[in-house]
């Protein structure tokens, strides 16, 4: 039976996200990466369910896993981007906030995306047009909102842009206290929480093309209507790079204000 790149998208983040979850509390062999990076056993054992899937059902794509690198055809049209276990040392500190990631870019556009919530059994997904959050087999769509107030930001390295830009200055501006409420996951399944309004933005610097980690939740919001841009409020993915995301154009206006300082 075939099956659509959507439904597969879904099926495979799922199938990472049951051996997360049944590998969850156990005592796992880890495997350093360097500068204080990790992958534990429940990363290599997701990831591979999620690449069984992808390469059962699409042979022919090329696939890029955050542990097991780039397989397929170089300069494939087709390519899916798998982050098995994004939230890896919260996961290893026994604390539940992670997601599994995947997504398909077809030339230079994510055309659909998965990020489930292993525990709260919850899977974000879009189809490229439309974004929705699947709830025991029921669909709903996702619909931003700044009303909470809270900002995303992530801490972790890289830092391509200091000493021009760090993330964790925003925390220290008076006036970022004064409008938003800072909360910091460490998981890009806070990015996935924009697209659904229950956090107002996203920021981070990095590189974010291609990314395992970011293109899902990049997708998710895109679809949702959310405002996505880098971080001096540039077209995504040009200039300086970095990432805003933000529930609309009034919360990313002051967000790239206390940037720009």
């Amino acid at each position: 039976m075939s099956i659509t790149d959507q439904g597969l998208a879904l099926t495979a983040a799922q199938a990472g996200a049951d051996v997360v979850r049944a590998m969850y509390g156990a005592a796992l062999t880890r495997f350093e990466k360097g500068a204080g990076d990790f992958a534990t056993a429940a990363d290599i054992e997701a990831e591979r369910a999620i690449l069984d899937v992808i390469r059962t059902a699409r042979p022919d794509d090329a696939v890029t896993g955050e542990e097991s690198g780039s397989t397929g055809r170089g300069g494939a049209e087709r390519m899916w981007l798998v982050d098995p276990l994004c939230g890896t040392l919260n996961y290893a500190a026994r604390t539940m906030l992670v997601a599994v990631n995947v997504a398909l870019r077809v030339g230079s556009e994510i055309t659909v995306a998965a990020s489930v919530d292993p525990f709260a059994g919850e899977a974000f997904w879009t189809d490229g047009t439309h974004a929705y959050v699947r709830r025991d087999g029921v669909d709903e769509r996702l619909t931003p909102s700044p009303d909470s107030r809270l900002v995303e930001v992530n801490l972790d390295p890289p830092f391509p842009n200091e000493p021009g830009f760090r993330a964790v200055r925003l925390l220290a501006e008076a006036e970022f206290a004064e409008r938003f409420r800072p909360r910091v996951v460490s998981t890009t399944l806070a990015v996935a929480w924009v697209a659904a309004g229950r956090r107002a933005a996203y920021v981070t610097d990095g590189h974010v093309r291609d990314s395992v980690h970011f293109a899902g939740g990049i997708a998710l919001c895109q679809a949702a209507g959310c405002v996505v841009t880098g971080i001096h409020g540039q077209p995504l993915h040009t200039g300086a790079g970095g990432l805003v995301v933000a529930a609309d154009r009034e919360t990313h206006a002051a967000l790239l204000k206390l940037i720009d300082r």
